[in-house]
């Protein structure tokens, strides 16, 4: 049920919410069991070859000319991008059996990317639990008309310039910031391990960043680590905001949410270009990720055929990354209104 890059060209949606019958049990039992199978070839090669990926990255850097850097840095980030990816799979422990060796490699990867894992890997865990449900998904929560009245002249100006002008490549910066770093933002229980991840960045930053600049100088810490960086949350922001958003998408209160909806109708398959899918892991098959976090990268293509084949009339219409597709998202979800619809900044106002 491939669409085009805009889903406006057809107006495709689900053509049925989930039944009320239907649990998220049903679904994940639907699907066949190879795909929970974690393959420890398949988990190291994936290690193996993104290393050598982004080691590739680098060298092209150091070599390239400077009318070649914008490539290199697009390369190198989105490289970069895959670490995150293979984090992001230990922190649902679908990386290797063993948790040890879950944490100890998802610290390594996301080490370089400033990212305290055990701090991100709750939070997100959150987020798998409650997606889509209206003002407790942490990952992603649309603008509330209510919020934008009552944050006073300068916090309009703010939300209208980051949703306006479409910024959302930022976006994970701002997440990234705010709420990974703060052990008090977490549980007491949880507080111990934030505290860990968040000295391992640090040490990491306190010994690589000085030598970095010592070496290379400002311009070397510029070109071999911020802009790769920046690359990096670029993609980051754009599967986050991609796969949560769009204008028929909605974001439901508790009372209202449906597991099954919020896994299967709100969640969204965007294809990629293909080496974009390859250096990260094909994080962009999201909706069986959803369905069940259990399922490792390399088997996720498997498990969203299964999905296609029994809950076809369940899922979003796919769509492909375009600057259309961010242009049509950006142009039309702005802010969010009680009723759980996205209204654009024009229409707003124009019911002023």
């Amino acid at each position: 049920m491939t669409t085009s890059a805009v889903n406006t060209e057809n107006n495709s949606q689900p053509s049925q919410p989930a039944d009320s019958e239907v649990k998220l049990t049903d679904v994940i039992k639907s699907l066949p069991q190879e795909c929970f199978a974690q393959d420890k070839g398949k988990a190291w090669f994936s290690v193996i070859s993104n290393v050598l990926a982004v080691i590739l990255g680098y060298f092209f850097l150091a070599i390239a000319p400077w009318y070649l850097l914008p490539f290199a840095w697009i390369y190198t980030g989105t490289a970069a991008t895959g670490f995150f990816v293979i984090g992001h799979d230990c922190a649902h422990r679908s990386f290797a059996k063993n948790r040890w060796v879950n944490d100890v490699v998802g610290h390594i990867f996301m080490m370089p990317l400033i990212y305290p894992f055990h701090g991100w890997r709750i939070k997100h865990n959150y987020h798998h639990a409650h997606t889509n449900k209206r003002l407790v998904d942490n990952a992603w929560q649309p603008v509330g008309t209510e919020v934008y009245e009552n944050s006073g002249v300068l916090g309009k100006w703010a939300f209208k310039r980051f949703l306006y002008n479409r910024l959302w490549w930022i976006g994970s910066i701002v997440h990234w910031a705010l709420h990974h770093f703060n052990p008090n933002l977490y549980r007491e229980q949880d507080r111990a391990d934030v505290k860990l991840s968040v000295a391992v960045v640090a040490l990491f930053a306190a010994v690589c960043f000085p030598t970095l600049i010592a070496t290379t100088g400002i311009w070397g810490f510029i070109k071999f680590w911020f802009i790769p960086w920046m690359v990096y949350h670029f993609w980051m922001s754009t599967f986050t905001y991609v796969h949560h958003t769009a204008p028929d998408i909605a974001f439901v209160p508790a009372s209202e949410w449906n597991a099954v909806t919020a896994q299967l109708s709100g969640t969204v398959h965007c294809n990629y270009p293909k080496w974009v899918e390859f250096l990260c892991h094909d994080i962009n098959v999201h909706v069986p990720h959803h369905v069940s976090t259990a399922i490792p990268s390399y088997n996720l293509r498997m498990a969203y055929k299964s999905l296609q084949e029994q809950w076809g009339s369940y899922l979003y219409p796919e769509c492909t990354f375009s600057v259309s597709l961010m242009k049509y998202i950006t142009d039309r979800c702005h802010l969010y209104t009680p009723e759980n619809e996205y209204i654009s900044f024009k229409d707003y106002y124009a019911k002023q």
